[in-house]
């Protein structure tokens, strides 16, 4: 936690992390002793399997090459890699040829080519293989990319965005979808900024940006603003340039006059956009939220419904309807068919469920199927080496979840009932891997810090980043 650094941003930022640390130093007490014991809250799909194998030696993990590599390979461009404000700092492009990764003390996205049969990564040499500001490490060079923690690509994968909470910015870079290469849009294109930054055009409730997300018809990107309380809305042209309106529907906030209102939006860590895109919805962590947003698809523009179901809370607040353990609410995943969502909760150390109407609504799902919880929480199901979770990601196939568990090093392994979305951990070592000696679970490798975490499109195999480690993780998934 003493990477976190808050450089460029506004003296109230300074404030609001102070009120947020003696939350996240909570996480650096002794874990103690992991529960070995799952219970089973819903019919896991016999199907498929969604075990985790690490691949071997070097071929199972990548990590910077200024830290002892031990039993895994080198990269460049990997130090910080997944920081811990930010869910979303690895991608894997969508014809399975490359895995970029956000990492913020490189100041840099690591680029690596991808064999699409064993899924093993390999870095190209010189300016083809990272990104960084400054062009450190013999990148490309970059502007505004300063502390990376976030990164989308466009539908059609020819462009890839990235927020950078120390720049309060979003970037924008076209992807070489032969060599999978990044090369920023040309100066005032290619950077968006709440502060004044050479070479990057202005933009609104950019303050601390955390999340990024581009909607499934490609005409929009979203950036969640942790500090700005915010979502900034941008329109993306074909030429991947982005445009922020100057009017309410250029983003939604609590209080930045000019932005449509909203409430509950406090902190955004989360957000994913529902796959018809008539929905975004926002994991509020400050607000232990979880806040549901109208898209109109003309213009991108967001609103909030006003009659109580815009937002789930974990404390009652008006306005909003009260669930259970979304204290510090972070990743949101939704599942393929858009029937279910699923966020991970930071301070609750939970995974909780939702079941989504045609209209868009949430509801948290019955009895035990709402919630699952590191050791014990009353009317939830029990979860193991679920410590700070952070990242989550969907199998292709809907079948399984995975967890990334920022304090536990651990990648928590469930099994999704297709047909009512409820989860269950899968029993025994084959429920979670983790990066020490953690009873129950299988030992990983490089797996420190665990945070954000990606699927290949074919399902057979999953990435993650390990913030403490420098690394980037692979892993092969029986199908």
């Amino acid at each position: 936690m003493a990477s976190l650094s808050f450089r460029g941003t506004r003296p109230s930022v300074f404030a609001a992390a102070v009120v947020l640390l003696p939350a996240l130093l909570a996480l650096l007490l002794p874990a103690g002793v992991l529960a070995a014991r799952t219970t089973k809250p819903g019919r896991p799909s016999a199907a498929a399997s969604g075990r985790l194998a690490q691949l071997p030696g070097r071929r199972g993990c990548l990590v910077d090459r200024t830290v002892k590599a031990g039993s895994c390979g080198t990269a460049r461009a990997l130090a910080g890699a997944g920081p811990f404000m930010g869910s979303r700092a690895i991608a894997v492009s969508a014809d399975g040829r490359n895995v970029y990764v956000a990492a913020s003390r490189s100041d840099a996205i690591a680029i690596f080519a991808r064999n699409r049969r064993t899924g093993v990564l390999r870095q190209p040499a010189g300016k083809g293989g990272c990104v960084a500001a400054k062009g450190s490490g013999g990148c490309a060079r970059a502007v505004g990319l300063d502390g990376p923690n976030s990164v989308a690509l466009s539908p059609e994968g020819r462009f890839l965005y990235a927020t950078s909470r120390a720049a309060n910015s979003v970037t924008a870079f076209r992807r070489n979808t032969s060599t999978g290469a990044l090369r920023q849009l040309a100066p005032g294109s290619g950077c968006v900024s709440g502060i004044p930054i050479p070479g990057c055009a202005a933009g609104r409730a950019l303050v601390a940006p955390d999340v990024v997300a581009v909607s499934p018809d490609g005409a929009n990107v979203y950036v969640g603003s942790f500090f700005g309380n915010a979502v900034a809305i941008f329109q993306r042209a074909r030429n991947g340039v982005l445009y922020q309106a100057s009017d309410a529907s250029g983003c939604i906030a609590e209080a930045i006059a000019g932005c449509a209102p909203a409430i509950a939006l406090a902190a955004p860590e989360g957000l994913a956009i529902s796959p018809d895109g008539a929905n975004v919805y926002v994991g509020g962590a400050l607000s232990s939220s979880v806040v549901e947003l109208a898209r109109e698809p003309a213009t991108g523009a967001l609103s909030q419904p006003g009659d109580g179901s815009g937002c789930i809370v974990d404390v009652a607040l008006a306005g909003c309807t009260t669930g259970v353990q979304l204290s510090g609410a972070n990743a949101i995943a939704i599942a393929p068919a858009g029937r279910d969502v699923y966020v991970t909760s930071l301070f609750s150390n939970s995974v909780t469920s939702f079941s989504r109407s045609a209209a868009g609504i949430l509801t948290q799902k019955p009895g035990t199927h709402a919630c699952m919880v590191y050791l014990r929480a009353v009317g939830c199901s029990f979860g193991r080496a679920m410590i700070a979770p952070e990242g989550l990601a969907l199998s292709p196939d809907g079948s399984s979840v995975y967890l990334a568990s920022f304090k536990s090093g651990a990648i928590d392994v469930l099994d999704r009932d297709r047909e009512s979305g409820f989860l269950a951990q899968k029993a025994g070592r084959a429920g979670c891997l983790a990066a020490r000696r953690v009873p129950g679970c299988r030992p990983g490798r490089a797996l420190r810090g665990v945070s954000s975490i990606a699927l290949s499109p074919d399902g057979r195999f999953v990435y993650s980043t390990s913030f403490a480690s420098n690394a980037v993780n692979v892993f092969r998934r029986k199908r």
